[in-house]
C-alpha cells in the first residue's frame, strides 16, 4: 500500500512514546505547507498513516515532532525541543516509514519501509 508512516521510541525509557504532536509539510514552491497534524498513540504510533494514497505525491517533505512537550512530564530537562527531519519521496509506490527514536539529548532516524 502507498504509505507514509512514523513510530516514535523513547530509548531512555525503552517503550514507545505516546501523546507527541507530529505535523506534516510539503515543499511547493519556496514554501513548506502543512498537511497534516497527528498525536502518537500509546504504541508510539499515529493511528493513521501522515500520508496515502493520492495524498502521496513526489516531493520533499518535512516532519516536526514536537518532543519537548513530551519530556517536560519527566523529571529530566529535555535538551530537544522540535526535531524536523526533512526527506524526499521519489516513488509514489511505495511505503515509506520514517520512525523516529529520541531521548531529551539525541535523536536518530531512517529510512524503514
Amino acid at each position: 500500500m502507498t504509505q507514509l508512516t512514523t513510530h516514535v521510541l523513547d530509548t531512555m525509557r525503552g517503550r514507545p512514546a505516546a501523546g507527541i504532536n507530529i505535523e506534516i509539510y510539503r515543499k511547493e514552491s519556496q514554501d513548506w505547507i502543512k498537511v497534516g497534524t497527528m498525536i502518537t498513540n500509546r504504541d508510539g504510533r499515529t493511528d493513521n498513516a501522515l500520508l496515502q494514497g493520492s495524498e502521496f505525491k513526489i516531493g520533499k517533505y518535512q516532519l516536526i515532532f514536537y518532543v519537548g512537550a513530551y519530556f517536560e512530564q519527566s523529571e529530566d530537562p529535555s535538551f530537544l525541543d522540535d526535531i524536523v527531519i526533512r526527506f524526499g519521496l521519489n516513488d509514489p509506490q511505495s511505503h515509506i516509514h520514517v520512525p523516529l527514536l529520541v531521548s531529551p539529548y539525541s535523536f536518530s532516524s531512517y529510512r524503514g519501509s
